[in-house]
C-alpha cells in the first residue's frame, strides 16, 4: 500500500515561518520609518545655518533663501507625482529612485560653496520627498494585517519627527564644523536609505496598467510652484505687489485648466473625481489646517526661545538648546503611533483625526499661557506634536479606504501635498504676524505677535477637528 501524501502542516512547522514572517514585515516597517525620517529631515536642514548662507554661498539673503524654499517646492510637486509612478511601476522602484535623488542632491551641495548647485541640491532633496507617501502607501501590502494600521501610523509620523529631531542635529553639526558636513551626513543617510530599500524592503508585483500622464506632471509642477512661490514669498516681497500677486493668480489660473484638462484624460495624473469624493476632500482639507498646525510651532517656538531676555519674554536659548528643547515634540509624534493605532481600531479613523487636531488646537491654547520658561514650551511643544501625531497617522488611513487599490499610492500622494501646502501657508501667516507687531525700534516680534500666532494656529486646529469629524465612513472601511 503506498503512504499517504501529506498535504497539510502541522502547527509546529507553521508557527516558525509565522514568525519569520513577522520578523521580516517588522524589519521592513523600520527600514521604510528610518528612511522616512531621515527623507523629512532635509525641510529643516539648513535652518540652523540659514542667517549665515548669504556669506557662505557669496549672494544676496533674498536669493539665500531660495535654499529653504527650493526644498519646499521640489517636495509638494514631488509627492503626487511620485505617487502616481508607484501605482504604474511599483512602490518599491520608485522608493529606490527616490533615495537616488536624495543621494544626488545631498552630494552636490556637500561638493558646492555657490548659489546654483546649491539651489540644484536642495531641489533634488526636496523631489525625495516622495519617498514619504509612497513607503506609506507601501505599508499596507507588505505587513500583516494586524500591524498594517500601526505601521502606517508610524510612517507617517515621520514627516514630522524627521523634521523636528533634525533641527538640534543640524545645530550641532552646524555649530561644531564646516557646514558642508551637513550635506555629508546627509549623503551617508541617504546612502543608507537606498541600500536598506534595494535589498530589505521587499518588491512586490504591485504594478499597474496605464500610462504617465507628462502633460499633467508639467502642468501641475507649474501652478504649483507658482502659487506656492507667491505666498511664501509674499511677506518678503509685500503682498500687493505685482510680483505676489501674478505669481498666485498664475499659480491659480494653471491649477484651474490643469483641473479641466484632469477631468478629460483617460488616464490621468490624478484622478480627480476620486479625489473630490466626500471622505477624501474632507481628510484633503483638513490636511492643509493640521500641515498648518505642525509648522506653526516649527516656527514660532524657536523664535520665541531664542529671543533675547531684554525683550522681556524671549528666553535666550542658542540654536542648538532651542532644537533640543523641540527635539521631545518630535519623539512624542512616533511614541503615539501605536496609540493613534489603536484609537483608529476602536472607534475609527476619522475620530482619531479628529481628536489629534483638537490636541493640537489645545496645546496652542496651552501655549498661550505658558511663555515664560524653557521648559514651559517644552510642555506645549509635547502637546502640540501629539495631536500632530495622531492627526498625521489617521490621514493615510482614511484616504486609502476610500479609493481603489491601484491608486491608493497617488492619493496618499496628494494628501501629502495638502499637508505641504498647510505648512508652506503657516510660513506665510506667522512670518507675517511675527514681522507685522515688533517691538518699536528693534524690529523683533512683540509679546503680543506671539499670542496671534498661537490663536490663529489654535482656531486652525479646531477647524480642522469639525471637519474631520464630518468625514462619513467609506465602505472600505466599514
Amino acid at each position: 500500500m503506498t503512504d499517504t501524501i501529506k498535504t497539510t502542516a502541522t502547527a509546529e512547522e507553521v508557527e516558525p515561518l509565522v514568525d519569520q514572517g513577522r520578523r521580516a514585515a517588522a524589519l521592513t516597517v523600520v527600514v521604510l520609518c528610518f528612511s522616512g525620517m531621515s527623507v523629512a529631515l532635509m525641510q529643516t536642514l539648513v535652518i540652523p545655518i540659514q542667517p549665515d548662507l548669504p556669506g557662505l554661498l557669496h549672494t544676496t539673503p533674498a536669493n539665500a533663501s531660495w535654499v529653504v524654499t527650493a526644498t519646499l517646492l521640489g517636495g509638494a510637486v514631488a509627492m503626487p507625482i511620485a505617487g502616481r509612478l508607484a501605482d504604474l511601476f511599483g512602490k518599491q522602484r520608485v522608493l529606490v529612485g527616490s533615495s537616488v535623488l536624495l543621494f544626488a542632491g545631498s552630494l552636490i551641495c556637500a561638493l558646492s560653496s555657490s548659489l546654483a548647485p546649491v539651489l540644484a541640491g536642495r531641489t533634488l532633496q526636496g523631489l525625495a520627498m516622495g519617498f514619504i507617501p509612497v513607503g506609506i502607501s507601501l505599508m499596507r501590502e507588505v505587513v500583516p494585517p494586524a500591524m498594517a494600521t500601526t505601521a502606517v501610523a508610524a510612517m507617517s509620523a515621520t514627516l514630522g519627527v524627521g523634521g523636528a529631531i533634525g533641527l538640534p542635529l543640524s545645530a550641532w553639526i552646524a555649530e561644531s564644523g564646516d557646514w558642508h558636513g551637513l550635506f555629508w551626513v546627509a549623503t551617508g543617510l541617504a546612502l543608507v536609505v537606498g541600500l536598506g530599500t534595494w535589498l530589505l524592503v521587499p518588491h512586490v508585483h504591485d504594478a499597474h496598467e496605464g500610462s504617465f500622464d507628462v502633460g499633467g506632471a508639467i502642468g501641475l509642477a507649474v501652478g504649483l510652484v507658482a502659487t506656492l512661490v507667491g505666498v511664501s514669498k509674499g511677506n518678503d516681497w509685500g503682498w500687493t505687489s505685482g510680483r505676489t500677486v501674478g505669481c498666485i493668480a498664475a499659480g491659480v489660473v494653471v491649477l484651474l485648466v490643469w483641473g479641466w484638462y484632469e477631468l478629460r484624460r483617460r488616464d490621468p495624473l490624478c484622478d480627480l473625481r476620486v479625489t473630490a469624493r466626500r471622505p477624501v476632500l474632507l481628510t484633503n482639507i483638513a490636511a492643509i489646517v493640521i500641515g498648518f498646525g505642525m509648522m506653526a510651532q516649527a516656527i514660532v517656538f524657536p523664535q520665541l526661545l531664542q529671543l533675547p531676555e531684554s525683550t522681556g519674554y524671549g528666553l535666550e536659548q542658542s540654536i542648538l538648546a532651542a532644537g533640543l528643547w523641540m527635539a521631545p515634540g518630535g519623539l512624542m509624534m512616533l511614541a503615539l503611533a501605536p496609540v493613534s493605532s489603536w484609537i483608529m481600531r476602536t472607534f475609527g479613523a476619522k475620530y482619531a483625526l479628529a481628536l489629534g487636531a483638537f490636541v493640537l488646537g489645545g496645546g496652542y491654547l496651552l501655549s498661550f499661557f505658558l511663555m515664560d520658561a524653557p521648559w514651559e514650551i517644552l510642555v506645549a511643544s509635547v502637546v502640540c506634536s501629539a495631536g500632530v501625531g495622531i492627526g498625521y497617522a489617521a490621514m493615510p488611513t482614511l484616504v486609502m479606504d476610500a479609493v481603489p487599490m491601484n491608486e491608493a499610492a497617488s492619493a496618499v500622494g496628494i494628501n501629502a501635498l495638502m499637508r505641504s501646502v498647510g505648512t508652506t501657508i503657516a510660513a506665510a501667516v506667522m512670518a507675517a504676524v511675527l514681522t507685522g507687531l515688533t517691538i518699536s525700534g528693534t524690529g523683533l516680534p512683540s509679546e503680543d505677535a506671539f499670542k496671534v500666532c498661537f490663536l490663529v494656529a489654535t482656531a486652525a486646529a479646531v477647524l480642522g477637528g469639525v471637519l474631520a469629524l464630518t468625514i462619513p465612513r467609506s465602505e472600505r472601511s466599514a
